[in-house]
């Protein structure tokens, strides 16, 4: 869209800039004694080559076109890099909830542990209080 409209703005600057209207009258004197008054309009180029003109619309339109494919390029550039940064964000996120899991894991299994240290040294504490009072 943006090249059309571009590319119709150049070739109207081009065709506006290139003609010139010209006007001639012209006076004849009749057989009989009347005068008839002939006015021709006519728009002439100003010397300007179409050729030159076409080669500066094709100029034109190719670096528009390059302007526009260096604008695709940039924005493809730009999609991968947040793309990249998105899935590297990604993985960094999975990798540390691994860790916190793991970790929560091996504290669950160590209270555990000492857990069970604890209520066998209790039981052990209960046998020996028992022993001892029934001596």
């Amino acid at each position: 869209m943006k090249k059309n409209i571009l590319s119709a703005l150049i070739m109207a600057t081009v065709v506006v800039s290139c003609t010139k209207s010209s006007t001639k009258t012209e006076k004849v004197e009749n057989p009989d004694g009347s005068v008839t008054t002939t006015t021709t309009v006519s728009e002439n180029a100003l010397g300007v080559d179409t050729a030159k003109i076409n080669d500066a619309k094709e100029n034109a339109q190719a670096k528009i076109d390059e302007a526009d494919r260096k604008i695709d390029h940039a924005a493809e550039n730009a999609k991968n890099q947040i793309d990249a940064t998105a899935n590297k964000t990604k993985a960094d996120l999975h990798k540390a909830g691994q860790d916190i899991k793991q970790g929560a894991q091996e504290v669950g299994r160590d209270v555990k542990d000492a857990t069970a240290k604890g209520a066998s040294k209790v039981e052990e504490g209960a046998k020996k209080l028992k022993e001892d009072l029934s001596k």
